[in-house]
This record gives structure tokens, C-alpha cells and sequence, in this order.
């Protein structure tokens, strides 16, 4: 079984956290403390401009001194990110994410942002997916399983 990514946005949904690309450093990072997330969406209008995620704030904030309430962030976000279309396959998302060394993943449909996933996403989905054979193995291992 290899759905589309766009399964995984059905099952967690399409809310997309996100700050526009006049934001601060400590304007991202109030926003993603407060949906819980690692990363934000940073837009200019419609269009992604970038991502901003904790590995930026750790690498490219913290460890560099820069002040969060002043520093702008469109000068520290990861810019223009890869994105995937809703239509690739889990297993595609995997592999890219897998390959590229990313945590998060914008969605986009025809050009227009769907959605971002997140491996942890991925993650569960496929925990979720192969729950049976999870519960099968585990019962084998534990040696209530007979032949």
C-alpha cells in the first residue's frame, strides 16, 4: 500500500501554521510554541518565501548570538524550500525527505499550497498502516506467538 501524500493531509488535516516573511525571529518561534509545531510556513502573500524550523533557530540564531526580537526572518529562514506534489507517493515523500536531510514538507497542488507534513507524520501514518503486523511481530518476540 503507497498512497499519495495528500492521505496523509485527509488524516492529520491542511492547517497550515505560517508567518509572513516581515516576521522576527521571535515571532516564529512564539507562533510555533504555541501550535506545538517544528516548524513554520514563512509566506510572502500566497507564495512560500521560505521555512523556518528549530534546526534554523539552533544553527542560525542561537549559536550565531543573533537577537530574536530584532532579527528579521527572512534573513535567517531556509529559502525557496523543496516542496512534493499532493499526488507523489508516501513512499516518494520518504526517500525525499530521507535524501534531502528535511524534517518538513510543504504540500502543493497545481502550484498552491495544500499542506505541510513532517516525517513524524509519515511516522505515524505508517505505524498506523502496518499496526497488524506491528501487533503480530510484538507478539512473536514476546513469545506469545506459536507456530
Amino acid at each position: 500500500m503507497n498512497p499519495p501524500v495528500s492521505t496523509l493531509l485527509a488524516d492529520k488535516g491542511s492547517a497550515i501554521v505560517s508567518v509572513p516573511v516581515s516576521a522576527t525571529v521571535g515571532d516564529a518561534v512564539r507562533v510555533m510554541n504555541t501550535h506545538k509545531v517544528g516548524a513554520v510556513l514563512v509566506m510572502n502573500g500566497d507564495q512560500i518565501a521560505g521555512i523556518f524550523t528549530e534546526r534554523d533557530v539552533l544553527y542560525r540564531v542561537v549559536a550565531t548570538e543573533l537577537p530574536p526580537a530584532t532579527t528579521p526572518l527572512a534573513q535567517v529562514m531556509t529559502r525557496d524550500p523543496k516542496v512534493l506534489a499532493a499526488d507523489a507517493t508516501v513512499s516518494e515523500a520518504l526517500a525525499f525527505i530521507s535524501e534531502k536531510r528535511c524534517r518538513h514538507l510543504p504540500i502543493v497542488e497545481n502550484g498552491k499550497l495544500i499542506g505541510l507534513i513532517s516525517q513524524g507524520d509519515i511516522t505515524r501514518w505508517l505505524v498506523q498502516a502496518h499496526k497488524a503486523q506491528a501487533e503480530h511481530l510484538m507478539s512473536y518476540i514476546s513469545g506469545e506467538y506459536s507456530v
